[in-house]
């Protein structure tokens, strides 16, 4: 099987992420987010020959990085349905789960997937090629009020109706097709002085929305009770606050909204419990090798 390329994806927060999620060597261990093998690579090295690895990913170059080894199970899927897998793999309920969310380094780099702003490509961003709904659809047929609620839901961008309303005129007179023609329509609005920043956001928003995000982890969230084993971990590595604020409220909550719900005597019914209360950080030294890490946040919760 071909090795990870190391430009593939460094993997973020390795050390600290693995070794919070392996409690035992014996224990079978789901990686849902497989993409350049790194972690999964890692969570290897720390279990034993009765140890078991799951990993999921809809990607299909993440297939190029296959690991060779009798302990390791590959799916060719996203995680909306890991619970059904792991059933149907016998591997159910299992010692800890894994998500590094978010797009991997090879998603970012390579221009014909049309996920970064930085080259001219399609407008594409679907993770899993098969899907239909691509960055191109969204631009070119979504309402003009849909458009805003894409970009202010999902890109947190205050002038979203602004942005839907330039885009609708546009393409009123062409299909907008490419990341540079998609970039001349909006550069009006563009601040000068927070390019990246900006367009950063609302490629964030396209891409959230043509790989339906929040809801796949909304749907992986609610199945995490029933999964994972008393003492069981789950660790979860965000880039953007709508996935944090998602991963926070049902850690501490045990639903994704927040919403405090407490039994008979007056206590929190909640299946999971804080490992760290606030979240783990990159190092300076890691932000320094890997920029891309610099916004990620990594929350650790175990089963109760």
């Amino acid at each position: 099987m071909a090795m990870t390329n190391d430009g593939y994806h460094i993997p973020v927060l390795l050390h600290d992420a693995v070794e919070m999620l392996v409690q035992d060597g014996a224990g079978v261990y789901v990686d849902v987010t497989f993409g350049g093998g790194g972690h999964s690579r890692e969570v290897l090295n720390l279990l034993g020959d009765e140890g078991k690895l799951v990993a999921f990913d809809q990607d299909q170059d993440a297939k190029s990085n296959l690991i060779d080894d009798g302990r390791f199970e590959f799916v060719p899927q996203n995680f909306s349905f890991v619970k059904n897998n792991l059933r149907m793999l016998g591997l159910y309920p299992v010692d800890g789960l894994l998500a590094d969310l978010g797009v991997s380094s090879h998603q970012f780099d390579t221009a014909e997937r049309g996920f970064s702003f930085r080259f001219d490509a399609e407008l594409d961003m679907r993770m899993d090629r098969q899907a239909t709904l691509s960055a191109k659809v969204v631009v070119n047929e979504y309402e003009e009020s849909e458009l805003a609620n894409v970009f202010w839901l999902y890109g947190e961008l205050r002038n979203s109706r602004k942005l839907a309303r330039v885009i609708v005129q546009a393409r009123s007179e062409k299909r907008i097709v490419t990341v540079g023609q998609f970039k001349d329509v909006i550069k009006g609005l563009v601040p000068e002085m927070k390019q990246k920043k900006f367009l950063a956001q609302v490629f964030q928003a396209l891409r959230i929305e043509v790989n339906d995000e929040m809801e796949v982890l909304r749907l992986l969230l609610e199945q995490l009770e029933h999964m994972i084993k008393v003492g069981g971990r789950v660790v979860f590595i965000t880039y953007h606050s709508l996935e944090d604020r998602m991963v926070k409220n049902f850690i501490k909550t045990g639903n994704v909204k927040g919403k405090l719900e407490k039994d008979f005597y007056g206590n929190v019914i909640r299946p999971f419990k804080e490992v760290n209360r606030k979240p783990i950080l990159p190092s300076d030294k890691e932000i320094e090798i890997n920029p891309r890490s610099r916004s990620a946040k990594m929350r650790v919760a175990e089963r109760i």
